[in-house]
């Protein structure tokens, strides 16, 4: 590379609001950026000279991370790594991308992500939170609501045979009124109760492509008639290892929503648009905070649409119970889905802006010696 092209690439680093560095199998730096500086609090001469060692908190899982890169020649992301140390500063959890550099041997090139992945796991846990929630207010509510509310509706059928016998039309109406609030307060409660069952999932190697074909089929002869579902899968992805079932009820809530959220297109001026993706996602891992357990979430599949995007404010709520923007819902959909994704041992997450949103889902893959998860 001649000095021109370097100095274009070294201004083009120098602009990145992350930091960059690249290092060798040894942990020695080679080159750091301007906002690798800041990071590390120090100037790019005094990490050349003292190399990552130096400024790592002892036996930091990094310096392994580059070895097995540059053993096997692939990126790898790592998840909600501790920094902290003297000289980095306390509770510096950070995301890192490992790439090795093909041209040179022997060296990598480290991202840095301060924050990323770490509020992702405060909300993936903020989310299980908002289950267990649930799960005590369901067991509340079927014993201190529905026993009365039985009362209340044969009240009202006893009122409304009364009035009937009376011919008081006015009044029988009301008394439908009553049970079918009633009704529909029970229909929620029951809702609930799926929050409350805390048995193992039965589990099989589930092909995820088989279940988006189905629900996609589904969807297009029913409320997603409107919109055009695409598909773009990675074909060799493995199997997951899961409840079909429960599967089925995530993507179809998930593509619901997006349906519902795409406007007619005589209203709107543009087709809508529903697209269904899976990938493979190599060295996609993260380090659970409570347990120090390492998983590796390697398939991603994603529901993405064209609809008008979710406010701002209600995103970072999104999977909380009772949160809806619909006039008739519920707001239990998502938080099930979510608690569904736990109990598979993965991650959701939501992306969205004016004009698309895509949820984003995690999983594990599938492995022959597959047992209880």
């Amino acid at each position: 590379m001649d000095a021109a092209a370097f100095s274009l690439s070294d201004h083009v680093l120098n602009t990145l609001p992350q930091a960059v560095i690249m290092a060798d199998a040894a942990g020695q730096i080679i080159y750091a950026n301007a906002q690798a500086e800041v990071f590390f609090r120090s100037s790019a001469g005094i990490l050349k000279r003292h190399g990552l060692n130096y400024f790592l908190p002892p036996s930091s899982p990094l310096i392994g991370l580059i070895t097995q890169v540059i053993q096997s020649g692939t990126a790898v992301n790592e998840y909600h790594i501790d920094l902290s140390s003297p000289r980095m500063g306390t509770e510096r959890m950070v995301d890192v991308q490992v790439t090795p550099v093909s041209e040179i041997p022997d060296q990598v090139v480290i991202l840095f992500k301060e924050t990323a992945m770490a509020e992702k796991l405060n909300r993936q846990m903020s989310h299980r939170g908002a289950a267990r929630s649930v799960t005590g207010l369901a067991a509340m509510l079927a014993h201190e609501i529905k026993n009365p509310l039985s009362g209340i509706r044969g009240a009202a059928q006893l009122l409304e045979m009364s009035a009937r016998d009376a011919a008081n039309e006015s009044d029988c109406e009301l008394t439908q009124l009553i049970r079918d609030e009633a009704d529909r307060i029970v229909a929620l409660v029951d809702r609930m109760n799926v929050f409350s069952d805390e048995r193992p999932i039965e589990r099989s190697a589930v092909n995820l492509h088989t279940v988006l074909g189905h629900v996609k089929t589904l969807a297009s002869h029913g409320f997603a008639s409107h919109v055009t579902i695409r598909e773009d899968y990675d074909p060799s992805l493995p199997r997951v290892w899961g409840n079909r079932d429960q599967l089925i009820q995530v993507f179809l809530n998930l593509i619901k929503n997006a349906a519902e959220a795409i406007e007619p297109e005589e209203r709107s001026g543009r087709k809508g648009e529903i697209l269904l993706t899976s990938a493979y996602k190599a060295g996609m891992h993260m380090i659970v905070p409570a347990t120090g357990e390492r998983l590796s979430l390697p398939l991603e599949y994603c529901v993405i649409d064209n609809g008008g995007g979710v406010a701002p404010d209600i995103l970072p709520i999104l999977f909380d119970p009772f949160i809806t923007t619909k006039t008739n819902g519920s707001g239990l959909g998502l938080p099930l889905v979510a608690k569904i994704i736990a109990d598979h041992g993965g991650m959701i997450e939501c992306e969205s802006f004016a004009g698309k949103t895509i949820f984003r889902i995690l999983l594990p893959i599938w492995k022959q010696d597959s047992s209880v998860v």
